[in-house]
């Protein structure tokens, strides 16, 4: 496998790492109502191409909380593993875990995490040095203490030959043919509902271009315009 070889559903996995309120609090980096757009939306996309899906935690009762229910709700079955380190490879669940999509041929990483200069980076670069995995670091869907925090980590790793990659990078290098059809529809979806105007311009072109019909159905009357009279002066 290379790096010069593009994500496929085929040869990827993907792991989320301490997506949890008390991480999340502490993110300066991204936006946090953005950060958890992005999570849930490349967590969705995994499920449509059918990629496998790890999910970690830290401390969850003592420290960090409960994962983004919306988060678990992807993949409500998925196991949570749960760990006391703050480096994710030190956990044996979690090196067991992608060691069985390794001998499927599934070596190529998908890493979204808080924080990056931490838990991100001691993961990426523990996992590199032990392994042949390749890291694809998802730089929208992973959060810092500061904007500083986040850019020196990737850089950090990008210099250690960690892929830096974007959410919605992920989803079209997973599609890559909108002839592949079995998929379309449901990316589709999520484009509309998680990747802002992009979304909104596919809903446009649908509904005003290709006149389809609304994705909601509106049940309320639509009043016509009405122009205001002129007032009179007292």
């Amino acid at each position: 496998m290379s790096k010069l070889d593009v994500l496929t559903p085929e040869n990827s996995q993907i792991i989320f790492i301490d997506h949890q309120p008390q991480m999340a609090f502490g993110v300066q980096s991204i936006d946090r109502q953005t950060l958890k757009n992005n999570t849930v939306a490349l967590a969705k996309a995994a499920k449509i191409f059918g990629v496998p899906t790890i999910i970690t935690t830290v401390e969850t009762d003592s420290f960090s909380g409960q994962t983004y229910p919306e988060l678990l709700d992807v993949d409500p079955q998925a196991p949570l593993l749960e760990r006391t380190s703050m480096n994710s490879w030190d956990d044996q669940k979690v090196r067991d875990a992608l060691a069985r999509g390794a001998v499927e041929g599934r070596k190529k990483i998908v890493v979204s995490g808080l924080w990056t200069e931490v838990c991100n980076i001691t993961f990426a670069l523990s996992c590199m040095a032990d392994t042949d995995y390749e890291i694809y670091m998802v730089a929208d869907a992973s959060g810092g203490t500061s904007v500083d925090a986040h850019k020196y980590a990737m850089d950090r790793m990008v210099q250690a030959g960690v892929i830096p990659v974007t959410w919605q990078q992920v989803l079209l290098e997973w599609q890559r043919d909108w002839a592949r059809r079995d998929t379309y529809d449901a990316v589709m979806d999520l484009v509309r509902e998680h990747s802002g105007a992009y979304g909104m311009g596919v809903d446009y072109a649908y509904t005003m271009v290709h006149k389809a019909p609304s994705r909601t159905r509106h049940t309320g009357p639509t009043l016509d315009a009405v122009p205001a009279g002129k007032v009179a002066a007292e």
